[in-house]
């Protein structure tokens, strides 16, 4: 079993209204509180902006939800990102993921 975090896009690619990235594993929480500002709170969906950290620019405004293991599907913690659909917003996520410590799933 592995012990990383991935990330993924789990929505289909193309043009939607809503894109969600999703991150499932033991660093899942810490990776979202350095990229998302706004409150966090345990199963509930919470508005917010995904930010560069390393530039503070605003990437995308987002409601994250955040699910804290045993109690979901994949028995870790789990941070669902739902931000405005296509490609652009799902990508820079994503990769924001990927820089701070997720793998791709």
């Amino acid at each position: 079993m592995y012990e990383d975090t991935i990330a993924a896009i789990s929505t289909p690619l193309g043009e939607g209204g809503i894109g969600i990235v999703r991150l499932s594993g033991r660093e899942a929480r810490p990776i979202a509180e350095t990229l998302f500002r706004g409150r966090l709170a345990h199963r509930r969906l919470n508005y917010g902006h995904i930010i560069d950290p390393e530039n503070g620019e605003v990437v995308d405004e987002v409601l994250v939800c955040y699910m804290a293991a045993p109690y979901t599907y994949t028995r870790e913690d789990v941070v669902e990102i739902n931000c405005h659909g296509g490609p652009l917003p799902l990508q820079r996520i994503l990769q924001l993921a990927l820089r701070y410590g997720a793998r791709l799933a």
